[in-house]
């Protein structure tokens, strides 16, 4: 369990998807269906951003790490007041990280930078072979 200096986090809820391309889908749709109505509104440009960002990383799972072939991913919402944070975590990637790249002009690789402009923070550890990207938004908080 993560403590802040804005309390500490409460666990809201956990999904496991299967590394198929189809999951993503289901990872936006657990964002959306975990945070509304009892801490953000349907409308909410936090939870736009939210699920955008859970989008990214999942997405990211199956495209580049061994989730993505044969094996699964796990999403984490937690909330604090004032914070959301979301958190997805993979098979493993043979010891890649994620790492932000400069891809203003590149075909693919924005991801990150997706992240990094919506989130107020964000980052990774390890654990193992598996890797868990979290990001961490300021909010309205309803509780």
């Amino acid at each position: 369990m993560t403590t802040r200096e804005a309390g500490e986090l409460q666990l809201l809820a956990v999904l496991t998807l299967p590394g198929v391309e189809r999951s993503v889908r289901h990872a936006r749709l657990f964002v959306r269906d975990t945070l509304v109505p009892n801490h953000l509104e349907p409308g909410d440009e936090l939870l736009d951003d939210m699920v955008l960002v859970v989008d990214e990383l999942a997405g990211n799972c199956v495209r580049h790490t061994a989730s993505g072939r044969g094996g699964r991913f796990h999403i984490a919402l937690w909330a604090s007041e004032g914070v959301l944070r979301a958190e997805v975590s993979d098979d493993g990637a043979g010891g890649a990280r994620p790492v932000l790249r400069d891809a203003r002009l590149a075909e693919s690789g924005r991801g990150l930078q997706i992240v990094d402009a919506l989130a107020a923070r964000w980052g990774h550890r390890t654990d193992g072979a598996s890797t868990t990207v979290w990001a961490e938004f300021p909010g309205r908080v309803r509780r």
